[in-house]
């Protein structure tokens, strides 16, 4: 008699907390579709760029995608106090993208019998990936993509076809497509984190709820914050990493939205935190 192999829960899967991303806008930088009245802030093709991507990521069910219509207004306001922490974007990482090029053809072959016409495009698309917290850019990347369609007609039999228009998002689509495993890998590979809310005789609380699949008795580190560096070759901020001075456990959650959850947390025992300096200290997944 041969045993059945054991089957893998839900509950014995490993645990993964949805990371929030905002994807802060999806710039059409070539010439296409731009006349005398083209409107940047009303970009159609930036827009279906923006809704390809935002499709793609929420299949993955491994973020919570933010709908951020001030995000030109906040990062201005962040360049503008010269600080890379763009922590009041709400988001554990922030997407900007572009579609660097773009164009269309048509081809085709004659013969006495018959007659073949090729529609093709084709586009490409840069992505920039920056880890809100400290305003570096952890990934950036260029893809192409191609999509075509052909018609025939056979001694005037046939479709004699116009422009296909979903050829436009075919091209953007594989393109965006061969980005967006890059884009998972490189938010779920770092340390999900998150911050003290409040910290007094009433309730501990740390931001971050049950849409993110926090939970009762998950358990993160509490860490204090790096010490900030700059290489003196590129000039970029290198965040070193902090020192773990204790525990919180999950005792409940709260909150309606994605942006107001919370939970309510119970810190160990052994824990050496500056109640007055809260903003000192991250809460972090423990990967080990």
């Amino acid at each position: 008699m041969v045993e059945n192999a054991p089957t893998t829960t839900s509950a014995q899967q490993e645990k993964f907390i949805k990371r929030k991303v905002a994807i802060g806008r999806f710039s059409n930088e070539t010439q296409y579709a731009k006349g005398i009245f083209y409107d940047k802030e009303n970009d159609p093709m930036g827009k279906q760029a923006l809704d390809i991507l935002s499709a793609k990521l929420a299949a993955s069910n491994k973020f919570l995608l933010l709908e951020r219509s001030n995000m030109d207004q906040l990062m201005q306001e962040c360049q503008k106090n010269g600080s890379g922490n763009l922590s009041s974007i709400g988001a554990d990482y922030l997407i900007i993208g572009s579609i660097t090029q773009y164009g269309r053809k048509s081809t085709g072959k004659s013969s006495v019998f018959s007659n073949t016409k090729t529609q093709t495009v084709e586009a490409a698309v840069s992505i920039r990936l920056v880890d809100v917290s400290n305003g570096l850019i952890i990934y950036s990347d260029e893809a192409k993509g191609e999509a075509e369609v052909t018609s025939k007609t056979t001694m005037g039999l046939g479709g004699e076809a116009g422009y296909d228009a979903t050829l436009s998002d075919k091209a953007i689509s594989e393109a965006i497509g061969q980005l967006v495993n890059n884009i998972i890998s490189k938010c779920s590979d770092g340390q999900w984190k998150t911050f003290f809310l409040s910290y007094d005789n009433e309730a501990v609380l740390i931001a971050g709820g049950k849409s993110q699949n926090v939970a009762k008795g998950d358990v993160f580190d509490v860490m204090t914050k790096g010490k900030s560096v700059k290489n003196p070759q590129t000039g970029v901020l290198i965040q070193l990493p902090g020192k773990k001075v204790g525990s919180v456990t999950v005792l409940d959650t709260g909150g309606d939205t994605p942006e107001t959850e919370y939970s309510f947390v119970q810190v160990s025992p052994d824990a050496k935190i500056d109640t007055q300096n809260l903003s000192n200290y991250l809460i972090v997944e423990n990967k080990k």
